[in-house]
């Protein structure tokens, strides 16, 4: 286990979490738009993109929570060496990663106060796939609106109503990411609306 904690981390790591951090800004700031990042090679299950936004985010005053399968001691072993980042339950968490069932409830992560919203948890959703298509988005960020492959809308859509409170989203796969802030509205593709009203 020495080897594969001391293993993976960035190469050239001034450079590496310079790319690494723009592709996440980038990814808040445009939500939905789709990046590629790399640099890191977390053990898994972590994916290559959750692993460099932990890299890149978390230090030893950024609390994470590992989530279901994503708690191993490979990778606790690995965050400890590469960030001294102190591990926690959700409910003290700046930074949970998963996947999306194991990160429920997400009424138990905090989602910040009126005086410091900021003070609230974004999650590394872990995905088999991520695309550009699927939920729409609108909001501050996007053009007009943009289209992006969520587990679900309704979790999102309860979020947005909490805003300026509320958590933040980062979606990883592979070597990519995609980010939805709490300021984002969501709402069913006219596919999924159609397939809805179907159903009744």
């Amino acid at each position: 286990m020495q080897a594969r904690k001391l293993s993976g981390g960035f190469d050239t790591p001034p450079v590496n979490s310079a790319h690494a951090f723009r592709a996440v800004m980038e990814a808040m700031a445009r939500p939905g738009q789709i990046q590629d990042i790399s640099g890191a090679q977390p053990p898994a299950p972590l994916s290559n993109a959750a692993g460099s936004v932990l890299l890149t985010l978390c230090d030893t005053d950024t609390p994470i929570y590992l989530a279901g399968d994503a708690d191993t001691d490979d990778v606790r072993a690995w965050l400890a060496f590469h960030t001294g980042a102190p591990l926690t339950g959700p409910s003290h968490s700046m930074f949970a990663v998963g996947s999306w069932d194991a990160l429920m409830p997400l009424s138990g992560y905090p989602i910040g106060t009126p005086e410091y919203p900021d003070r609230s948890t974004t999650l590394i959703v872990e995905c088999a796939e991520l695309e550009a298509t699927g939920a729409t988005l609108r909001g501050p960020g996007i053009k007009s609106e943009a289209t992006l492959s969520l587990p679900e809308t309704r979790a999102f859509q309860s979020n947005r109503a909490l805003f300026p409170l509320g958590l933040d989203f980062i979606f990883a796969c592979g070597d990519r990411l995609a980010a939805l802030p709490r300021s984002t509205e969501v709402s069913r593709s006219s596919r999924e609306a159609v397939a809805h009203e179907g159903a009744f």
